[in-house]
Parts: C-alpha cells; sequence; structure tokens
C-alpha cells in the first residue's frame, strides 16, 4: 500500500512539481491551498504524512498543525520562506516533526520525507543498540564498548536524541525533558553538554558526523 501524502501550499508551481515528483515515486498525493481546506482534506484523506507550508492565506502554520494534533500524530514537515528561526522553533514546539527552508531542492525534501516515513514504521523490534562512530552502546544497561562514561544527565540527553534518529528536536524540548519545565531558556546547558558527548564519541568532535547541532533550533542524531 502507497504512502499517503498531503501537501499543503498556496504557490501553485510548488505543488505541481511536488505532486509531479512525488507520485512519480510511488506516493498517493492529495493538495490544499489554505489551512481550512488542508484540515478537512486531511480528517478525510487520513494522510501518513503532512508536507505544510507555514505561509498560509487563512491562517499561521501553527494553527494548522495544533488543528492536525487535537487528533492526529502523523507526521509534518513544514516548508518555511522566513529567514528567523522563531517560526520554525514555533512549528516544531506545536508539533512539526522537520522544517525545511523555502527555496529548498527537492531531493533534500525527498531525503527529509524518507526520513520520516521509515521512522513511523512500525519496527520489528526495538533495538537498545546504537552505533556511533567507533562506539556500541547498549541503551538498555547504559554501557558503551571501550569503557566511556557518560553522567546520568549525558545519557539522558544522548538516549532522547538516539531514540529520534533523524528528527530535529528542540532546545526547548530537550530543556524540558532533560532538565525540567523550569529549564526553558538555559540554552548554555545543552551547548556544554552536547560539547561533552561530542568529545566523548564523535571521532572529530569539532566536525561531528552524528550529533549534530542545527544553529538556534536544536539538535539532531545521524545513525
Amino acid at each position: 500500500m502507497s504512502t499517503k501524502i498531503l501537501v499543503v501550499d498556496d504557490e501553485p508551481q510548488i505543488v505541481r512539481a511536488l505532486r509531479i515528483n512525488l507520485k512519480a515515486r510511488g506516493y498517493e498525493v492529495e493538495t490544499a491551498r489554505d489551512g481550512a481546506s488542508a484540515l478537512h482534506v486531511a480528517a478525510h484523506f487520513h494522510p501518513d504524512l503532512v508536507v505544510l507550508d507555514l505561509g498560509l492565506p487563512d491562517m499561521e502554520g501553527a494553527e494548522v498543525i495544533a488543528g492536525l494534533r487535537g487528533w492526529t500524530t502523523v507526521p509534518i514537515i513544514v516548508l518555511s520562506g522566513r529567514a528567523g528561526s522563531a517560526d520554525k522553533v514555533e512549528a516544531l514546539d506545536a508539533g512539526a516533526d522537520d522544517y525545511v527552508t523555502k527555496p529548498f531542492g527537492l531531493d533534500e525534501l525527498l531525503a527529509r520525507i524518507r526520513a520520516v516515513t521509515r521512522r513511523v514504521q512500525p519496527p520489528e523490534a526495538e533495538s537498545p543498540y546504537v552505533k556511533i562512530g567507533l562506539f556500541d552502546i547498549n541503551l538498555a544497561d547504559r554501557s558503551i564498548s571501550g569503557d566511556v562514561k557518560l553522567t546520568p544527565t549525558e545519557w539522558q540527553l544522548l538516549e532522547h536524541l538516539v531514540r529520534h534518529p533523524g528528527k530535529l528536536i528542540t532546545q526547548r524540548e530537550l530543556l524540558h525533558d532533560v532538565w525540567g519545565p523550569q529549564y526553558q531558556t538555559e540554552t548554555n546547558y545543552l551547548r556544554q553538554y552536547m560539547a561533552r558527548l561530542r568529545r566523548k564519541l564523535e571521532e572529530d568532535p569539532a566536525r561531528p558526523r552524528h550529533l549534530l547541532t542545527e544553529p538556534g533550533m536544536g539538535y539532531r542524531f545521524r545513525p
């Protein structure tokens, strides 16, 4: 059964290009040009993935995300033509799974779509084993090959990232889930702890391959 994608954008040329290219790759595609239509189509089409432009004519993208999140956990990739990161952070905090900045390369968007749809496929069995560079990590007993030792906070941060491979996790989400709801602005904590994780696990901490920073946004684990 083919994956169903809902594309929400008010730019006809983008909608047309995405419809043609996604259908050519075997996806089933529906489209909407504003937020109200998107919510209506989603309720009847039940997409497996939503590609959502933040700049819609009738409502903010974050409102559409909130409307969807009221009844579905469908993955959402937002498209943003806005240069600042505040809108993207708001969308991610509202429940989006990833973002792509306009103008975007089609190959990049298709790669993000593949990554997100892979993550939501039911796994055969969730494995506690993860590999980062030269190290084999066992999340079940919190051990790492090579006798690398992590503090409890480092383990929490690492687990949160590796349990969501490929997904951008916002600074606010990590601070909330690792340190607690009162730590919403202490981004220096994240920088320090990510630097420590990279020194312990990355072959070249200055050029990390697995524990990646999205400047001003958050962090991403790349397997």
